[in-house]
């Protein structure tokens, strides 16, 4: 098991002026595909749309660790705030959801590297945000458009869009974790 003293946590080597440039660009390419030009509706009737950010968001964490994943995550979501026009409600609910798809995946990674933990890590990562995409809608977001109403007609929607863009995200981040693998070998944050 690596020893990592806090780096992990603390970002310790993490901000060094190349581990910054790096994380910005996930952070532009996560803010890229949240863009309402990329977001597809899924369902007639409601409010739910599939974008695939936290791909980036996921990939960055794998390289930069959690923290940088939570870094790259929380300067997307902040920065989608003029655009969402939700007041920062839809993108507080969206932190929370891409936490809970992310934060597994990337720690566990920092201790057990390889495609069979990625995927293992990823499986567990889209039950987390299908349940805490439930209740995101049910007590942050369906309260703050005075639409909780809807929740037990909208329930399997926003199971169903939870589950497609967690399960999109993860096979795409596989593909792309195998063509990034050299990256990651290469870029080692933690303390030797």
């Amino acid at each position: 098991m690596p020893q990592d003293n806090g780096a992990f946590f603390m970002g310790k080597k993490l901000f060094t002026t190349k581990n910054i440039a790096g994380m910005g660009v996930f952070v532009a390419l996560s803010f890229i595909l949240y863009l309402p030009i990329f977001e597809i509706p899924l369902f007639a009737g409601t409010p739910y749309k599939l974008d695939f950010s936290n791909l980036f968001v996921l990939l960055g964490g794998f390289m930069y660790g959690p923290f940088g994943g939570i870094i790259i995550l929380l300067i997307k979501e902040l920065l989608h705030i003029p655009l969402g026009g939700t007041g920062g409600v839809g993108e507080l609910a969206n932190t929370i959801i891409g936490l809970s798809f992310i934060l597994f995946p990337t720690i566990l990674y920092r201790y057990k590297k390889g495609l069979k933990v990625v995927i293992f890590s990823l499986i567990i990562a889209c039950v987390l945000q299908i349940i805490v995409g439930v209740l995101a809608n049910k007590f942050i977001l369906l309260p703050f458009f005075k639409a909780s109403e809807f929740f037990e007609k909208w329930f399997w929607f926003i199971v169903a869009l939870n589950a497609i863009k967690s399960i999109c995200s993860s096979l795409f981040s596989i593909f792309f974790y195998k063509k990034l693998s050299f990256l990651f070998r290469k870029i080692n944050l933690q303390e030797k």
